[in-house]
Order: structure tokens, then sequence, then C-alpha cells
């Protein structure tokens, strides 16, 4: 953990979870079975979805956090993993955050999928939980003419050694455009506190590096009487690249709980509301 890591609370960032994810992911696939000496299954995929639970805030500490990772299901051209981050103290788990993450083979050569193959199944299979799939949230399909609008520039840090930009990044592209949105909203009012809940990713196409930047699009989904969920599409003009919905909550510094927020707050939400 690094001061880096941290935002204005003083917790590790939501993004950063992601991070933290796809190294225990690399980690697991490039040093564990038969598939690792070829090192495809930890380099040679691409993430298809994301659905990250942030359930307690994790502050800064030089105790190492550890991250539980296994495989819940295997299919013929996909494989999906769950993710535990936590501190074991007094024999109790403390929970941090909860992930699973849909990866699928991937020709960079020709930008395609492939099939996993005989020797990669075996060495899933050394990690294989299989788990009931949990409900699946529907993420935005088209964007209501009330979304805010938010250019995203790929810098070349951003990208991999195959041209496409890092899985991590598109949460950090996310927050910008969220931050942006929210800016816009309450500049006027006092400031408040926030704490992400959940993510939801699905990745459509890669994102590659220009000059050019993209479009970020995001409005308001849901507003509850302490959290909102807000949608997002980042596009290239009318060709979708990746959809999200992102659950905030209104959080109180010194009890570290949510808390309702003043009216006016929950009426800037809803003038954006789909």
């Amino acid at each position: 953990m690094r001061w880096a890591d941290l935002d204005l609370l003083g917790h590790v960032n939501n993004v950063v979870y992601v991070d933290y994810l796809q190294e225990a992911r690399v980690d697991m696939l490039r040093t564990h079975g038969p598939a690792a000496r070829t090192g495809e299954l930890a380099e040679g995929v691409v993430v298809v979805r994301h659905e990250v639970s942030y359930l307690a805030p994790l502050s800064f500490g030089f105790e190492p956090v550890t991250i539980e990772s296994w495989v819940t299901e295997i299919r013929a051209a996909t494989f999906t993993m769950a993710y535990e981050i936590f501190h074991e103290r007094d024999g109790a788990r403390h929970v941090y955050a909860r992930a699973t993450t849909v990866l699928t083979p991937y020709v960079f050569a020709d930008e395609r999928p492939r099939r996993l193959t005989a020797v990669e199944r075996e060495t899933l299979a050394a990690f294989l939980e299989p788990a009931e799939p949990g409900p699946r949230h529907r993420l935005p399909r088209a964007r209501p003419d009330v979304a805010t609008h938010y250019p995203v520039r790929v810098r070349f840090s951003d990208v991999d050694v195959y041209g496409h930009v890092n899985n991590v990044k598109y949460f950090e592209y996310l927050q910008e455009s969220r931050i942006a949105m929210t800016a816009r909203m309450w500049g006027h009012l006092d400031p408040v506190s926030l704490v992400v809940a959940q993510t939801d990713v699905d990745y459509v196409r890669p994102i590659l590096f220009r000059p050019e930047p993209y479009d970020a699009w995001s409005w308001v989904s849901r507003v509850g009487t302490r959290s909102a969920s807000i949608d997002s599409v980042i596009s290239d003009g009318d060709d979708a690249l990746a959809r999200a919905r992102v659950t905030i909550v209104f959080f109180d510094p010194r009890t570290e709980r949510s808390v309702a927020p003043a009216e006016p707050y929950l009426e800037a939400l809803r003038s954006l509301s789909s």
C-alpha cells in the first residue's frame, strides 16, 4: 500500500483496488499450473467484465493486505475469477472488497478472442471452486439527453504492450467523468464526502492510443436517500467501447457511516436522472 493509493478521505481509492486485483490475478496465472510456462493466461487475455463490491474502507497502514483469488467458472472461450481483499486479525477476517472478473483468451495480432486450450483448462481447473452466478446487472445501452460529456484523453502510459488501454484505466476514466459531473452539479454547494460502493463495467471493444479524445457520457440512473447510481458509456462517436454503473454513497468521515445528505444534493442528482 502506497501513499499515492489514497483518496482525500485517507482511504485506498476505488481505482487502486482494481490494480490490486490485476496484480493478484497475474501472479496466480503466471506462477502456477502448466500454462504458467507460456504466460498466455497471464498476459494473453482481455477483461470482458468487472464487478467490484466495496464493503469497507481500507486505510493506510504498514500491514500488507491479503488477496485470495480463485476460478468460479470455465467455459469454452471465457473463464471467471473471484477475489476477496482482507486483513486477518484476531482470528477474524475483515473484508474490504469482493469482486469477479470475466476474461477471454485473445489473439492480439488478429484482434480476436479465441478458445481456451487444453493446457489452459487444466491450469484453471486446479483453482476451480464452482459458484452459482449472482444476478448480472444490466448496464446502459443508450444514453439519455441529460447525460453530461467528458473528453477521455488516453495517455501513453495508459496502454499495454499491445496498444490497448489497460482495464484498470477504464475505472480511472469513469472516476474522472464522475467527478466532473458532480462538480457541475454541486459546485455551488458545500463540499460533500462520497464513497463508491459498487462498480460494474462491461468492456465492449478495446480503447486504443490516439491523440483525439474519446467520449465519456454520464448520467444518474437511480437516486436513493443515501446513495445514487451513475451510469456511463465510453464511446468513439456512436460506437460504445465500455458501459458502466457505479453506486455512490454519501459518507460521514467522522462516523465512517453512510448519511442522508441535504435535499439540494439529491435535487441536483434528480436533475440528471434518466
